[in-house]
């Protein structure tokens, strides 16, 4: 829970009107590049997050532990405080499974 994470840099990000996060993925690779080719698959995917990831992503500073995270998140969303640290785990897994974040540090206490 003392985890902090940081966005990738290389990922581009951006608010949308709606108030969601949307971000960017290149689809690189050699499947990608026939796909784009041949199946006219787009070369950037644009990934848009719902209202947990979008308030989760713009959560992450570089400061924020996975505690301050998941506290934000259950006084943002009550109804669900009970299925939240299932969510936010989940997600930041995903996140940082599909390289989006990156493990910044652990904070550590000196008591």
């Amino acid at each position: 829970m003392d985890l902090v994470f940081v966005k990738n840099e290389s990922r581009p990000w951006r608010v949308k009107d709606d108030g969601f996060v949307e971000i960017d993925m290149e689809n690189r690779g050699f499947f990608n590049s026939i796909a784009q080719r041949f199946f006219k698959k787009p070369k950037i995917s644009h990934i848009s997050l719902d209202k947990y990831g979008s308030l989760l992503w713009q959560a992450l500073d570089g400061k924020a532990t996975v505690s301050d995270i998941l506290k934000a998140m259950t006084e943002a969303f009550p109804a669900e405080s009970d299925k939240m640290l299932n969510r936010v785990v989940q997600f930041l897994a995903t996140l940082e499974m599909h390289g989006f974040i990156i493990c910044k540090l652990r904070k550590v206490s000196l008591l």
